[in-house]
Formats: structure tokens, C-alpha cells, sequence
């Protein structure tokens, strides 16, 4: 089965650097065939068989033993990923007059009511919720008045990771 691995909080503002070709060489190692990478935040696309749950314990633990510092993974199949950025409206785009992203949920906050605990202002911003994720298209003109930032100050910023959208459909897409 094919899954995509998001690595939360590496290659951020020059911090917990690690190098994609390291890291398709540990999943390598781990056993998951057909790895590859997307971009430099941490993006991770492979096959292997089992449960999430027991490929994201195996992957953390992995990543710690060689890294030496904990990296929070979440695990979503293919399919996952494509009924996520299926549900994102096309005429949503992340250029000089929008932003949107993808928030991918960890299982403790993939929940409705996610949305309604976020500190957004949600008359400058689109925030939606779809199993596995929230997504948002706000103007750049009112990203700060959206008081979009001030998710990543957030309790719940802990338990998600954000891609733009443009990465959540290459993922989506990418049918090596």
C-alpha cells in the first residue's frame, strides 16, 4: 500500500536539519520500497504493508534513534491524501493574491469542531474541515487580520502539520 509520511517540524528556519537523501535511505533501511521525497519539509512517499499506527511508531522511533531528537510523524495512505485534496475547491490557489493550506490532523484533533477552537477570525478567512484535515483560503491582503499566525501559537498547532496547496496536490497527484 502506498502511504505519505509528513515529518512535523524539520528543515524549519534553519532547525532540525536533515537531509532528504538521509531520510529515503533510513525508510529504505526500515524495509518501505519505492521511497521518495518531496521538497524539503519532509514529505515522504512509499509502500510497505501494515497498520499506520505500527508504521508511524516504527518511523519515530527511527528517526530518533538516528537523529537524536524527536520527530512527530503522521501517516496517510494514498487514498487518504487524494479525498483531502479532492475536497479542496479548484479555484483555490496559493499565489500573490491567496494563500491556502492544508493542516493534516493527527488523530487526537481530527474532529469537526477542530475548526471552531482555532484563533482565526473567520470573517477574513475560509476555514473548512474534511476527515484528516483543515483547509483555508484567506487573501493575502487579510492574512493578518485572518489572525491566521496565531495558529502557530495555537495548543492544537502541535497536532496537525501544514503543507500549502500546492504540495497537498502534488502528493496528491504523484503517481510514481
Amino acid at each position: 500500500m502506498k502511504y505519505i509520511a509528513f515529518l512535523r517540524g524539520i528543515n524549519v528556519g534553519g532547525n532540525r536539519k536533515v537531509e532528504m537523501k538521509k531520510i529515503r535511505e533510513l525508510f529504505g533501511s526500515l524495509g518501505y520500497t519505492k521511497v521518495s521525497t518531496y521538497i524539503n519539509s519532509g514529505n515522504v512517499i512509499f509502500e510497505t504493508k501494515g497498520k499506520k499506527q505500527e508504521i508511524r511508531k516504527k518511523i519515530e522511533a527511527s528517526l530518533k534513534k538516528e537523529f537524536g531528537f524527536d520527530v512527530l510523524t503522521l501517516v496517510k495512505t494514498e487514498r487518504e491524501i487524494m479525498f483531502i485534496a479532492d475536497a479542496i475547491p479548484k479555484n483555490w490557489k496559493n499565489n500573490k493574491e491567496q494563500r491556502a493550506d492544508v493542516a493534516y490532523l493527527f488523530p487526537e484533533v481530527d474532529l469537526k469542531k477542530t475548526i471552531n477552537d482555532l484563533p482565526v477570525k473567520k470573517e477574513f478567512i475560509d476555514v473548512r474541515y474534511i476527515k484528516g484535515a483543515i483547509f483555508w483560503n484567506v487573501k493575502r491582503e487579510n492574512v493578518y487580520k485572518s489572525h491566521l499566525v496565531k495558529i502557530i501559537g495555537h495548543k492544537l498547532y502541535k497536532s496537525m502539520t501544514v503543507r500549502n496547496i500546492n504540495t497537498a496536490r502534488y502528493l496528491a497527484e504523484n503517481k510514481e
